[in-house]
């Protein structure tokens, strides 16, 4: 009886493992087809989410979409490159001396012609050293008249008798002291007149302002100093005539591009309206981090709408046959 109850007893244990074996096949089942449905839900929305890349369009009259130009593209028209354009002639215009700002007469925006008064500093201890130096000269002149006359007058003495070599000789010396002292005072006042000149900042070249820098009663100089509380430029002036585009192009397409090349240029601002120009050089350094190459693009068509630093993309247009 004992050893029927321990067999009857181990079938059951042998049908509940069975059981439970079974139990976890379906949960392992069940987790696998989840995890499963979860990756095709999570795919679509994941590819949804993530922006696309804009494509490389190239049309039939040989222009391309931004991609293409931002990628400097060779497209069926020409190497596409992108750019920025610059001036040439540009200067932040500062002073030689160290002074205080009396005042600034430009503003943002203002054309100013070369030589054109563009700030005044405080010239008060400058000027009254120049005329001091000045009144000193002139007395030293009337001296040197006397001296001058004394020595005429002692020459001809000396030649009808009434007078001593020793005489001429003392009246010599003493012109040509009074006239070595006056020279020493014309260059001082000389110096003192162009220092005082210094106080008066001028346009360098005929241009626009396109930044005001300082203003009335503040320090300027020709070196940073005082911690950031003096300044070096009174203004930003741009010649808007040397405007022109730097772009870099590809090593990959720089053997197409060539001197005096003509280009289609177009700013991201005014993408519907193109401008001619061409090339003027291409700079022969290459930059080894960017694989590329500085090329200067001259514009033909001029524009008040075309700025400084604005962004531009241009097609080298091929030669006919090429």
């Amino acid at each position: 009886m004992k050893d029927t109850a321990s067999k009857l007893q181990s079938l059951k244990l042998g049908r509940q493992a069975r059981s439970e074996t079974a139990a976890g096949f379906r949960w392992w089942i069940i987790g696998l087809a989840g995890l499963f449905l979860g990756v095709l839900i999570a795919v679509p929305v994941t590819l949804w989410l993530v922006p696309k890349p804009e494509p490389v369009i190239i049309l039939e009259d040989g222009e391309a979409g931004d991609a293409a130009l931002s990628q400097g593209a060779s497209i069926k028209s020409g190497v596409v490159a992108s750019g920025y354009v610059v001036a040439r002639n540009q200067a932040t215009v500062a002073s030689e001396i160290t002074g205080l700002v009396k005042k600034v007469l430009v503003e943002e925006g203002q054309q100013v012609r070369k030589g054109e008064v563009l700030a005044q500093l405080d010239d008060r201890l400058a000027r009254a050293n120049y005329q001091a130096l000045l009144a000193q000269a002139q007395a030293l002149v009337a001296n040197l008249k006397d001296a001058e006359q004394s020595l005429i007058r002692t020459r001809s003495l000396t030649q009808s008798g009434y007078a001593s070599s020793a005489a001429l000789i003392s009246a010599k010396a003493r012109y040509e002291s009074q006239r070595s002292t006056l020279e020493q005072f014309r260059k001082q006042a000389d110096y003192a007149k162009v220092q005082l000149s210094k106080y008066i900042i001028r346009a360098p070249f005929t241009g626009i302002v396109v930044s005001k820098n300082a203003q009335s009663g503040e320090i300027i100089s020709p070196v940073s100093a005082g911690g950031g509380f003096t300044r070096t430029g009174i203004c930003t002036l741009v010649d808007m005539d040397s405007l022109e585009i730097e772009v870099d192009v590809s090593e990959v397409y720089i053997s197409e591009i060539k001197a005096d090349q003509k280009v289609e240029a177009v700013l991201d601002a005014y993408q519907d309206d193109p401008f001619d120009a061409k090339v003027i050089a291409v700079v022969p350094s290459a930059n080894r981090s960017k694989a590329t190459v500085r090329v200067r693009v001259g514009i033909l068509d001029k524009d008040p709408r075309i700025l400084p630093e604005m962004a531009v993309k241009v097609v080298f247009q091929r030669e006919t046959g090429v």
